[in-house]
């Protein structure tokens, strides 16, 4: 499921945009958490605990866990699904957070890829995985990519944690491991995407597509131009609705898209079953921590298009998702 490519513009136009791809449509509702809101990893006594220092707006799975979104500054935080994660020991004694909680720790405490790195390279508290309420593995790795165009991907091989960081990373989709699939994008870039490219829905062919389209594409830096490219390329790589591989699960129907254009602070999302864009603009909001959480109801409601900024109502905030 899933894929995530960074358009870098000239001028400092940076877009961020993926393609969330499940078996059944996960209740997704957009959200803002404000500045100052003290947090924990939803795993009761032992938790990783944090206020939250940048407001942001998120997208939500199953009203229980952040699958993607930007913060006030421009960093954009991306769960892709992951079938050879392994996290550490449950016997591990160091904090914990809920893998439902893990982008929203990297939005809350983070303006750029470089500050996320340093600090998650310390390996201060540990991922645990949490099933999904149909029964699915919470196997999943992590992109997150900043304004300046830097990028970084984390993930759990063997129970630790490993780092690719660099502006090169602007790509990322499901299985193998992604070391693998640099080596498998390196055949496809000697053989040139002009000349031929995998058509497939697998995970190594939607990367070799991502990969030439998102830097083929005319870089521009109007943000229109540079929006529309981004979901251009997304589109050619997701999958059509209705489709599913039951012995592969990195290969469901894609049920919604995002684009984060970071430089202007506008955050796009697409339901597949809709046929309008909704947006919202992060410098029109109020994200002091004084002001309350606020959500944009999107589940089965297909009617709502347009610029959502001033529409949304204040709620309480969900609780991520924990083991049973």
């Amino acid at each position: 499921m899933c894929t995530r490519a960074v358009y870098l513009g000239p001028e400092g136009q940076t877009t961020t945009g993926r393609s969330m791809d499940w078996k059944e449509e996960m209740h997704t509702n957009l959200w803002i958490f404000p500045q100052g809101m003290n947090r924990d990893g939803g795993l009761g006594a032992g938790s990783l605990t944090w206020t939250s220092k940048y407001g942001s707006v998120i997208a939500s799975v199953y009203e229980g866990g952040t699958a993607d979104g930007m913060n006030e500054v421009g960093l954009v935080a991306n769960l892709l699904y992951l079938v050879e994660s392994e996290y550490p020991a449950a016997n591990d004694e160091r904090p914990a957070i809920s893998i439902a909680a893990w982008a929203q720790y990297l939005l809350d405490n983070f303006a750029t890829v470089e500050e996320a790195v340093a600090e998650l390279g310390q390996e201060a508290f540990r991922v645990v995985p949490v099933k999904a309420p149909n029964g699915a593995e919470g196997s999943v790795h992590l992109s997150i990519s900043d304004p300046s165009g830097d990028s970084a991907i984390f993930e759990y091989v063997g129970g630790k944690l490993v780092i690719h960081h660099g502006k090169q990373h602007q790509v990322m989709t499901n299985s193998p491991t992604f070391d693998q699939q640099l080596s498998i994008n390196e055949y496809w870039r000697q053989i040139g995407g002009t000349i031929m490219l995998p058509g497939t829905n697998r995970p190594a062919d939607r990367y070799a597509r991502a990969s030439f389209y998102i830097n083929a594409a005319r870089q521009s830096a109007d943000p229109q131009e540079a929006v529309a490219a981004t979901f251009s390329v997304i589109r050619n790589v997701s999958v059509p609705r209705g489709i599913t591989t039951p012995d592969q699960p990195h290969i469901s129907s894609t049920i919604w898209r995002t684009v984060a254009d970071q430089k202007g602070l506008t955050y796009f999302f697409e339901d597949t079953a809709s046929p309008s864009l909704v947006w919202v603009k992060l410098r029109e909001l109020d994200f002091a921590a004084t002001t309350k959480v606020r959500k944009l109801e999107l589940c089965d409601k297909l009617a709502v298009v347009g610029n959502q900024t001033a529409n949304f109502r204040e709620a309480l905030p969900f609780k991520f998702l924990a083991p049973a």
